[in-house]
C-alpha cells in the first residue's frame, strides 16, 4: 500500500467516526455542555481524569477552561487530576494505582462539582474508581468513552451522562474525543458568555 493511501484511510475513518458520533451524541454533548456551565455558574468546579492519551485530553480540556477557548473571558474553574506528578506517585506507592484519581477527587471535589471522566475503552480501573469518588460526594459525572462504552457506560446513574465516541479504533475514538472536548468549550462559553461574543 502506498503511503499517501494509508493517510488518506486514516482521514477517511476519523470523518467516518465523527459523523457517527454527532448522529448519536449530538443532543447529549449539548447536554452535557449545558451541565458544566450550570455548575459553573453555580460556583462549582470541574476535575478531570483519564490514563494516557486521555491524559493528555484532561490537561487539554482544563486548560482550556482556565485559560480561554476562543474568546476573552474569565478564567473557569477546572483541575487536572493527572498533573501532579508527587500526589500520583505517592498514592499509587502507598496505597494503589487505582486510588491515584479517586483520591484526589475525595480531597477536592465537593458535592456540585462534576467529575469528567475519559476512557476510550470505558474500563479504566482508577478511573471507576474515581467515578464511585465523585458519586459518595454528590458531584455529577461527565464520561466520554468508546466502543461499547465498557463498565463506564453501567456504572454511571442518573444525573450523569455518557458520551461514546462511535468507533472502534482506540485512534478514532480519541480523535472524536478532542473533538467533543472542544465542542464543550465552545459550548460552554456561548452558554456563559453570550452568542455575540463567540
Amino acid at each position: 500500500m502506498e503511503p499517501l493511501t494509508r493517510i488518506e484511510r486514516h482521514f477517511v475513518a476519523s470523518l467516518e467516526a465523527k459523523q457517527r458520533t454527532l448522529a448519536a451524541m449530538g443532543p447529549r454533548i449539548v447536554q452535557a455542555a449545558e451541565l458544566l456551565a450550570e455548575r459553573l455558574r453555580q460556583g462549582n468546579k470541574i476535575l478531570v481524569c483519564g490514563n494516557g492519551g486521555s491524559a493528555a485530553d484532561a490537561q487539554h480540556f482544563a486548560a482550556e477552561l482556565v485559560n480561554r477557548f476562543e474568546i476573552e473571558r474569565p478564567g473557569l474553574a477546572a483541575i487536572a487530576l493527572t498533573t501532579d506528578s508527587s500526589a500520583l506517585t505517592s498514592i499509587a506507592n502507598d496505597y494503589a494505582f487505582e486510588q491515584i484519581f479517586a483520591r484526589q477527587v475525595r480531597a477536592l471535589g465537593r458535592s456540585g462539582d462534576v467529575l469528567l471522566a475519559i476512557s476510550t475503552s470505558g474500563n479504566s480501573p482508577n478511573v471507576l474508581v474515581a467515578i464511585d469518588a465523585a458519586r459518595e460526594l454528590g458531584m455529577a459525572t461527565l464520561a466520554l468513552t468508546g466502543r461499547d462504552g465498557g463498565r463506564m457506560a453501567e456504572q454511571l446513574g442518573n444525573g450523569n451522562i455518557e458520551i461514546r465516541a462511535v468507533a472502534p479504533a482506540t485512534a478514532r475514538i480519541q480523535e472524536t474525543h478532542i473533538l467533543i472536548i472542544h465542542c464543550l468549550c465552545d459550548l460552554v462559553d456561548w452558554l456563559l458568555f453570550g452568542k455575540e461574543e463567540s
